[in-house]
């Protein structure tokens, strides 16, 4: 077997004569939107669940907030910037009564280049005052607007919520726990305190048993309390309209959805889902992922949570990820530092926080996993992890674990981060 993996801007390549080659799992071949600004402008004037154009939406005199993602997620938003800018401007809008804010939820807030390139440099040069990015912490920008059914309190960005109008942009991929990503999930988590992220988050356990919720899916939307909760939130801070991107494998927009909040997500869903979702007849022995340009590992723990999907029970991972900006943060130290699955989730039942779900995930599946990676020895012992100093050396120790499988299988995933695996059985599979 020949294997290539992309490694940040470079390649990996190796032989494995021993493994026999299950397949590459990967994003979808699909193609860019031809005339991208015809596709945008039609999105916008057709919106999916609204009985008018977006415009139409929005008067003149009032103020209209753009919600953006922070630089962790791709998403081409600004090749739709411009287009819309321009209506909203044509329709009467002042460029004063305008501002952008940076969903980042709990993470890091972006710089001031990673701005310019989410909003494109034209537009933040024109917008750069009116600029903002949203700090989970900061009580003084935060109002709570309500409370959802499953007791959520919703406190969110006060400059969104003192606008007349919301407009959410962002990207549509598959979410271990949220479902999808996109639509809500740029108010909630992206504009909410860390009390209501928590809370919602919080769902991700089983109320009883040390063990993640089972309704809390991939790819999954009714049903899952985490993801309904976040679109009960989102509904009440008032979002007039979103438009999301899906994007192909070379980060190009294949898909481009306007409309109401919950009705224009799920069409982009569907259409994600039919990119980024991969069936399986079996699982394999091996699974070589890569992760080539996720920052951190907080962020790539997406991409072993899907390569876990693709492995046979007792099978081995190897995960290629520079991960330059390191583990993640504190926060998610913190949590690894406990050591074990059980002290995780009993620190999650006194106190909820992603960055503790992260860890629970991280602690059951990288002990399976030998990584690649920029990160530290230390720093990869404390995901559980074991490290490789190259892909032919982690391959000599994937098959020291496997010695005792005749045959073994592997699969190779150039795009683990986006691409999930399902086996016909599991019953979120589409």
């Amino acid at each position: 077997m020949r294997i290539e993996i992309p490694y940040g801007e470079t390649k990996l390549h190796a032989d494995a004569p021993w493994l026999r080659n299950a397949g590459t799992l990967d994003v979808a071949d699909v193609p860019a939107l031809p005339n991208l600004a015809d596709a945008i402008a039609r999105a916008i004037a057709a919106p999916i669940g609204l009985d008018c154009s977006l415009y139409e939406l929005v008067r003149p005199g009032e103020t209209v907030a753009i919600v953006v993602s922070d630089s962790f997620r791709k998403t081409a938003v600004d090749q739709v910037l411009p287009i819309l800018l321009a209506g909203l401007i044509q329709r009467g809008i002042s460029e004063s009564d305008i501002c952008f804010l940076f969903a980042s939820g709990t993470h890091r807030p972006p710089t001031p280049d990673e701005q310019s390139e989410i909003l494109g440099p034209e537009v933040y040069q024109r917008f750069r005052a009116r600029a903002f990015t949203h700090d989970p912490n900061d009580r003084a920008n935060l109002v709570s607007v309500g409370t959802t059914r499953r007791g959520t309190r919703v406190e969110i960005n006060r400059t969104a919520w003192e606008c007349d109008r919301i407009i959410a942009t962002g990207a549509v991929v598959m979410h271990y726990f949220g479902g999808f990503g996109g639509g809500r999930k740029s108010i909630v988590p992206g504009l909410a305190s860390t009390e209501t992220i928590a809370h919602n988050h919080a769902m991700n356990l089983d109320p009883v048993e040390n063990r993640l919720n089972p309704s809390v899916r991939i790819a999954t939307l009714d049903g899952n309390p985490v993801a309904e909760d976040m679109l009960e939130a989102s509904r009440l801070v008032g979002v007039d309209c979103i438009i999301n991107t899906v994007l192909n494998r070379e980060g190009r927009i294949a898909g481009v959805f306007a409309g109401e909040l919950g009705a224009a997500h799920r069409e982009a869903a569907k259409f994600a889902r039919s990119i980024y979702s991969v069936e399986i007849g079996a699982q394999a022995d091996v699974v070589i992922a890569a992760s080539p340009h996720t920052r951190n590992f907080v962020q790539t723990h997406k991409a072993l949570y899907n390569a876990y999907q693709a492995m046979n029970p007792g099978g081995c991972i190897i995960l290629a990820a520079p991960c330059p900006e390191g583990l993640g943060g504190d926060a998610f130290v913190k949590w690894l530092n406990l050591g074990s699955r059980n002290a995780v989730f009993a620190g999650l039942r006194e106190r909820s926080e992603i960055n503790g779900q992260t860890a629970l995930s991280t602690l059951e599946k990288a002990p399976h996993t030998i990584m690649l990676t920029e990160l530290s020895q230390s720093e990869v012992e404390l995901l559980g992890a074991a490290k490789g100093r190259d892909l032919e050396y982690a391959l000599q120790q994937a098959r020291l674990r496997l010695e005792s499988v005749a045959n073994p299988t592997a699969y190779v995933m150039p795009s683990a981060a986006y691409t999930v695996p399902f086996l016909p059985c599991n019953p979120a599979a589409p």
